[in-house]
């Protein structure tokens, strides 16, 4: 995918994932992307969460444009706290991750866009050409919230216990281009790798 389509694509894929995983008092509202025609996705109308995401976008945006043509990573972690004991006056909270969803961009810099210096394989921007990246990108984005419906529906038994009525239930965080670092020994139950390459 091309920098300009980073922030609609991970708008339609974290939203999509939060609204389904909110299971809070939601509103849902319907958002037509701006950047695909096809696509409507759904968020969970809570502002605080809505804020993080353009937040997130915006650091990712500026990583890429820092790192051209290097790929990419967002990780979405939902997970629960508890207390842990370290010793007999001190206490530790710790994560307990219960679901992981990792997306992974590959975005290219167009070839006008692009140094001289470039050792890569010229990528051909012609209009004709964008537009068919775009449509490959668009199905497969569309493909990619598909399985985000279909595993949410599907996988439910590793969801803990909801403990409050907020609208995002479940302590959450977005990680991104190095910010990751989650340990695998905390991850219970699920591990999703979705990839959006184009």
């Amino acid at each position: 995918m091309e920098p300009q389509q980073v922030r609609e694509v991970l708008r339609c894929i974290l939203h999509t994932i939060m609204f389904n995983r909110a299971l809070g008092l939601v509103r849902p509202r319907d958002i037509d992307s701006e950047l695909f025609e096809k696509i409507t996705y759904v968020q969970c109308g809570d502002a605080t969460y809505e804020k993080l995401v353009e937040e997130k976008i915006d650091h990712l945006i500026a990583w890429v444009e820092k790192h051209p043509n290097k790929k990419s990573q967002v990780c979405l972690s939902f997970y629960e706290t508890r207390n842990k004991h370290v010793a007999w006056f001190s206490n530790k909270v710790e994560r307990l991750y219960w679901e992981q969803w990792w997306i992974y961009l590959n975005v290219i810099q167009p070839t006008h866009m692009r140094s001289r210096a470039s050792h890569e394989r010229p990528i051909d921007s012609s209009e004709e050409e964008r537009s068919k990246r775009h449509a490959i990108l668009e199905a497969e984005l569309r493909d990619v919230l598909l399985q985000i419906l279909q595993f949410v529906n599907e996988k439910k038994d590793h969801i803990p216990a909801v403990g409050n009525t907020d609208v995002v239930s479940f302590p959450y965080e977005i990680a991104i281009p190095r910010l990751v670092s989650v340990s695998q020994a905390n991850l219970r139950n699920v591990y999703i790798d979705f990839n959006v390459h184009v």
